[in-house]
């Protein structure tokens, strides 16, 4: 039997209208959930010319979405991550700055406990110093993803809070740009934290975020006091163990006595002793045994409840440290040629959950449960315990896997 083949155009024109049609569909979705977010704006106390002048104008952003949905092909090494936000620019440029803002920070610092150079550090890892705020419109980019079903309860609050802001801060509903995901100013707030923690830092009677580097640095200094940070202690510290150390020991969930990792032989990367303090501190290893390694204090789980990324935290920790005037990793860096990708890593985590290892959930993250879980699977069979899935551990999972034992 012959086919016959469909010319092209013909694809095209029927690509195109059911391209046409689903945006059609969407529209008329994100129409009635609009009229729905107008309800609950209503009923949550926002004032109905409010409620009429910005939401029936909101648009719906196809890109927020495919953004939301995107994941990277590979993830990112930490090494790769370090180097490319902890850079020589970077640290110059901080440098500059917190001599430029000294006054400033040194009274925040009396304020909030907050030293300067972590604000400074925060300041340049999350808008390269005020350079990149992002440009996507706030209200229409979070009323998508309120009307979106994946996380729509989170951002429908995160847009009522973002209204109750331009009531409030009497903000002008266009000019409010920022991340595809809905952060804002130089600081990334999202609404929740900009209505929570936001303040007038330069006096003028009102919150830019945007404009303002003393708002910005003033309202994050506000957001790590609230949080807990405490002025009497670092962040962490890059470290250097002994040759026969028991890797098994580190992660987030198991604090030792400083004392204690000190008797373990765990010492300054530099070789000095560690401090004498009567504190806690976890021994986080991102790279594995073959990296390097670091001691993090209650001041690390701040910048963790800022970014939920340990790779985010240390960089925001050593980029403070540069800035201060402290030196470059005492270890290497090591390059790892390909790393895995989100699919393979849900896998790995699959893998484990079949062997009756408990790993979290499979959503391709190496996060503390699936780096406990491959700790538990390396003491098993011998392996160095270091929670990182290097190839040893993968080619060991993928043999037990299919052995059936």
């Amino acid at each position: 039997m012959r086919v016959q083949k469909v010319p092209v155009w013909l694809l095209l024109l029927a690509l195109v209208g059911l391209t046409t049609a689903r945006a059609d569909d969407g529209a008329r979705g994100f129409a009635a959930c609009l009229d729905d977010l107008a309800s609950a704006a209503r009923s949550e106390g926002i004032s109905d010319a409010l409620v009429d002048e910005v939401l029936p104008g909101l648009e719906f952003q196809p890109r927020v979405i495919e953004l939301d949905r995107a994941q990277p092909e590979f993830q990112q090494s930490f090494a790769a991550y370090l180097r490319g936000r902890v850079s020589v620019i970077r640290i110059q440029q901080g440098r500059v700055l917190l001599a430029r803002h000294r006054a400033l920070l040194d009274g925040l610092t009396r304020e909030t406990g907050v030293p300067g150079h972590v604000l400074v550090a925060l300041w340049g890892m999350e808008s390269d110093y005020g350079r990149v705020t992002g440009r996507m419109p706030i209200l229409d980019s979070l009323a998508t993803l309120a009307c979106d079903p994946r996380r729509s309860e989170f951002f429908r609050d995160q847009l009522l809070t973002a209204l109750r802001l331009v009531e409030r801060e009497s903000l002008e509903p266009s000019a409010l740009r920022g991340s595809w995901a809905g952060a804002m100013g130089q600081t990334q707030f999202m609404p929740s934290a900009f209505y929570a923690h936001a303040v007038d830092g330069d006096g003028d009677g009102r919150i830019d975020l945007w404009n303002s580097p003393a708002d910005a640095l003033a309202s994050g200094a506000n957001k790590l006091r609230n949080m807990g940070w405490n002025l009497g202690q670092r962040w962490g510290r890059e470290v250097r163990l002994a040759s026969d150390f028991a890797f098994e020991i580190s992660g987030l969930e198991r604090p030792r006595a400083l004392e204690e990792w000190a008797a373990l032989g765990v010492r300054r990367a530099d070789g000095a002793a560690l401090p004498v303090a009567d504190m806690d501190a976890r021994l986080l290893l991102p790279m594995g045994h073959t990296g390097p390694a670091f001691l993090v204090y209650d001041n690390f789980d701040v910048l963790l409840s800022w970014n939920r990324s340990i790779s985010f935290a240390i960089a925001v920790g050593h980029l403070a440290d540069r800035i201060a005037g402290g030196g470059a990793l005492q270890a290497e860096l090591p390059d790892r040629e390909r790393m895995m990708s989100t699919a393979e890593m849900a896998g790995l985590q699959r893998r484990l959950a079949e062997l009756g290892y408990d790993p979290g959930e499979p959503d391709g993250i190496l996060g503390p449960a699936t780096r406990g879980a491959l700790r538990a699977f390396q003491l098993d069979r011998g392996l160095i315990a270091d929670g990182y899935p290097d190839e040893r551990t993968r080619a060991a999972l993928d043999e037990v896997v299919a052995s059936g034992v």
